[in-house]
């Protein structure tokens, strides 16, 4: 599969969703590892290279906002594409000031539109 190559981060405290964003992008060829809290996540990045992060921004131990915030400062330039249902511009804004370089608002996205815009930050 030629994604095999790539390897995502999904960081999301709903298991419904992160179990059905994981069985997606696996499908599509990805290697994805699950993650629950940006505590997590933030040790993940420590261990592993990934292509790309899914990131929740409500989440236990420390959210979305505060994992960009860690993450900026480290210098990365892993691209971040957040996925909320928090949808106030102030929320988007924010959100794309500490680097995220997309915003989707979970409600109201299909799985099969996440996996296009996968695709295009990855250029596949």
């Amino acid at each position: 599969m030629p994604n095999s190559q790539y390897k995502i981060l999904v960081a999301e405290d709903e298991k419904l969703l992160a179990k059905a964003l994981v069985l997606k992008l696996t499908k599509a060829g990805f290697e994805v590892v699950e993650v629950h809290n940006g505590e997590e996540a933030l040790q993940q990045t420590e261990k592993t290279t990934f292509d790309l992060i899914l990131m929740d921004l409500v989440m236990p131990q420390f959210d979305g906002f505060h994992f960009l915030t860690e993450f900026q400062k480290r210098g990365s330039k892993i691209p971040v594409i957040v996925l909320s249902n928090l949808g106030q511009d102030e929320d988007i804004k924010k959100a794309k000031k500490l680097g995220a370089v997309d915003f989707l608002i979970k409600a109201s996205t299909p799985l099969s539109k996440i996996l296009e815009l996968v695709n295009s930050k990855l250029n596949i």
